[in-house]
């Protein structure tokens, strides 16, 4: 069940969260998967203290369409240097040397292998003519391939004539830009304004001309055989970026018949917030999570969305939702039948003649919505509404339309992370889909300005429906605090403890314990020497196998944002080795991508019930017992078993901390995440027999929470170990004839690959 928590900001805390709030939000989502917000605090301006790595451009979607086949074109904002596609497309030269613009800033990003292949292929084959594409490796971009498109050049002032003739040589290039990315089987592409640049190409007409080139690509034959999933037209300049949405918008909106017209989907972006308005029905739709409005009683036979709802999902969610407990304004349940992966249940009240409890309705609404907002950015990435309350609720049309765009609105001010909002009508309430559609108008006109904040202020200040806001948001934002919304008490608990440690100190110290750091390479020890400023001071460590960094300084606020930077950095880190792992393993087992789930074993089964005595006799109490079942893990433990001719395992544990949960869930174990007080056996991966053992080996400082993995651990032929050992020794004589584990006594194990582990269990437990 979703938790929420405040932690009030006082003394030097509310210098250190002014600084640094989004490198804080970052690192506490990464951590410990929960949303933080700031109220009354307004953050620095000027060149941002969070992640180094952080694009110089906040991506935005802007636009996005269908075409046929089911390709989707998209309108972004975006650093094409760091877009994560499967291949970005460069504006390139007939020479292929990138000395400027865009090729240049790809070519740096990319390293010297984009210049290198580039020369290569000019000297055995000669220049590109305008129109031509070639597909090269992606060097250090995060894609796999980059592509060079040659667009047409123009002088300064172009003629008629000198235009029309350049527009077939760009079509030519989007052209071939295709035919690459259907050669190559590539699922996604990102392109930029070709020729709009440095090549003088009038930049309406460019964007007039790509888009054209796409929709008739794939409307024509040219498109048979592989189609990508997405065509990105991306940007980092908003004059290029809007030229390119209203050319979607002309093209797009002209083309459609009048029988179309009833489907188009208005769209906004609203910072992070994309906001789409779509007919629907709500049961439906394949967003992450679906809203429900459901009835004081809790019984889903009352009101049409919820009778919808439980009629596609089946008797099950009645079920849970009667027996869940309530917080706030929100159940959670799961989506059973449903295509979305849960469903958020809002209890809102009828509105009645009386003007104050008119208002309370009100509040309630936006409140619900705000709510659910909150929660689905804790996990998930989209999440779709009704139009609450134009039910038996009672509101108007026009009123929820305004309410509901309001509470998005007031999220959008305040989200670090991107989500997807889908406000879903019924196909035919054509008055509601109006007042929606009115309201979208209005927040579009606002949002579009230069001022994305304070176009939102005016937008929250000018709502009618609120008139007496002030009484239930305002007040809050007087008193500097920081919200925490995470996936339940665990998670704000521990997130509110490391906050707590870091924030309200009295030591000018920071001491980081995290053994990712042995892969900080040259950029990360860069940005640690950037760090060094003002008194402050960094010194790493590798102490028994324990890596480390201590952030020493004259200022307590300059030491945590410092030292808030190293974690921002950690989790960089920790994602790209999680991305790396994930690919190793797909290659492994010839699969697309890994899939796992953590599923939380009832109080009254036999997997919970059972592992209570081993842990109370350790003097702890299980509060959860989470089964993880990750099936590309199932197969690569099997292979190995196989490999070492194990015919059984060994049920073993091991004590991480709180934010490698989720790591060992996706990827498995690793030596990185829990190091044993002392590696008396060898560098491996250590694992205990007893859970009274493994809280000896991971003995660490008093915490709320501990949480224990229970694995299948294949320790086959195995002899004693020693400190420093890498690989387990030889047998015998044989240097290619290794034991399969190492020992340290009977209840100890350590391993040295991570395969050989299949976590199981992940249990919960507080110390009585």
């Amino acid at each position: 069940m979703a938790s929420k928590l405040d932690i009030p900001l006082h003394g030097p805390s509310v210098n250190i969260v002014r600084r640094c709030g989004s490198a804080l939000s970052d690192v506490i989502q990464s951590k410990f998967g929960c949303v933080a917000t700031f109220d009354g605090v307004d953050f620095e301006r000027g060149p941002s203290t969070v992640q180094q790595r952080r694009p110089p451009v906040v991506p935005e979607k802007r636009f996005t369409v269908k075409l046929h086949g089911g390709v989707q074109l998209a309108v972004w904002k975006a650093d094409l240097t760091n877009f994560q596609v499967d291949a970005v497309v460069n504006a390139a030269n007939d020479q292929l040397q990138h000395c400027g613009g865009l090729a240049q800033a790809l070519s740096i990003a990319g390293g010297l292998q984009i210049q290198r292949d580039s020369n290569d292929y000019i000297s055995r084959y000669g220049s590109l003519k305008t129109g031509d594409a070639i597909v090269f490796d992606a060097g250090s971009l995060p894609c796999k391939k980059i592509i060079h498109a040659v667009g047409p050049h123009l002088s300064k002032y172009p003629s008629k004539s000198d235009l029309s003739g350049a527009e077939r040589l760009l079509e030519r290039a989007i052209e071939s830009i295709l035919d690459k990315v259907k050669e190559n089987h590539l699922q996604s592409v990102a392109i930029p304004a070709i020729s709009s640049g440095l090549f003088n190409y009038p930049l309406p007409d460019c964007a007039n001309t790509i888009v054209t080139t796409v929709k008739r690509y794939y409307e024509s034959s040219r498109s048979s055989g592989h189609l990508p999933k997405d065509i990105f037209l991306v940007n980092n300049d908003e004059p290029t970026v809007k030229e390119m949405t209203r050319a979607c918008l002309q093209i797009f909106t002209n083309s459609r018949t009048r029988g179309d017209a009833k489907t188009s989907t208005p769209t906004v972006q609203l910072g992070n917030v994309h906001l789409t308005l779509k007919r629907g029905k709500i049961e439906e739709q394949q967003t992450d999570v679906i809203v429900n409005t459901a009835s004081g009683q809790r019984d889903l036979k009352i009101g049409e969305i919820s009778k919808a709802l439980l009629q596609r999902a089946g008797y099950g969610i009645q079920q849970e939702i009667y027996n869940a407990p309530q917080t706030g304004h929100v159940i959670i349940t799961k989506a059973y039948k449903l295509q979305c992966k849960q469903v958020y249940h809002t209890f809102c009240t009828e509105k009645c003649k009386d003007p104050a409890k008119q208002i309370l309705a009100q509040k309630n609404l936006f409140n619900s919505v705000s709510e659910c907002l909150w929660l689905a950015a804790g996990n998930h990435k989209s999440i779709a509404f009704p139009a609450i309350g134009t039910g038996f609720l009672g509101f108007g049309k026009k009123e929820v339309a305004q309410i509901m765009s309001d509470a998005v609105a007031d999220f959008a001010q305040k989200v670090q992370k991107k989500l997807e909002v889908h406000f879903v009508i019924f196909p035919p309430d054509n008055d509601t889909f109006k007042a929606f559609e009115e309201q979208f108008r209005y927040i579009q006109q606002k949002a579009s300005g230069p001022n994305f904040t304070h176009a939102l202020d005016v937008m929250m200040s000018s709502q009618p429906a609120f008139e007496h806001r002030d009484d239930f948001h305002g007040d809050r934002a007087l008193t500097p605090q920081i919200s925490l919304i995470g996936p339940s008490d665990e998670t704000t608990r521990e997130a509110e403890r490391w906050l707590s440690g870091l924030l309200f100190r009295s030591s000018d110290t920071v001491v980081i314990r995290n053994n990712f750091i042995q892969h900080f390479g040259e950029k990360e020890h860069l940005q640690l020497s950037r760090l060094i400023k003002g008194g402050v001071s960094i010194d790493e460590s590798f102490e028994n196998g324990r890596a480390g960094i201590t952030v020493k300084g004259d200022s307590t606020a300059d030491v945590v944002c410092a030292g808030l930077q190293v974690e921002a950095m950690l989790c960089n880190i920790q994602m790209e080795f999680v991305t790396e792992e994930e690919c190793a393993m797909c290659c492994a087992v010839s699969t697309k991508n890994v899939s796992f789930e953590r599923k939380t074993v009832d109080r009254s089964r036999p997997e919970f019930t059972e592992r209570l005595s081993a842990f109370r006799k350790c003097g702890l109490r299980i509060l959860k017992v989470d089964k993880v079942e990750n099936p590309t893990l199932k197969i690569l433990f099997a292979v190995k078993k196989n490999q070492l001719s194990c015919t059984t395992s060994q049920t073993m544990f091991q004590r991480i901390p709180a934010q490698f949960c989720e790591m060992v869930s996706r990827i498995g174990f690793h030596a990185e995440y829990a190091p044993p007080n002392e590696p008396a056996y060898g560098e491996g991966i250590y694992f205990a027999g007893t859970v009274q053992k493994a809280m000896e080996v991971w003995k660490g400082p008093k915490e709320e929470y501990l949480y224990f993995v229970e694995a299948n651990v294949l320790t086959g032929n195995s002899t004693p170990g020693k400190p420093g050992l890498i690989l387990p020794p030889a047998v015998g004589t044989d240097s290619l004839m290794l034991y399969d584990s190492v020992s340290g006594g009977r209840d100890i194990s350590v391993i040295f690959s991570g395969y050989q582990a299949l976590p199981t269990y992940i249990v919960t437990c507080k110390i009585v």
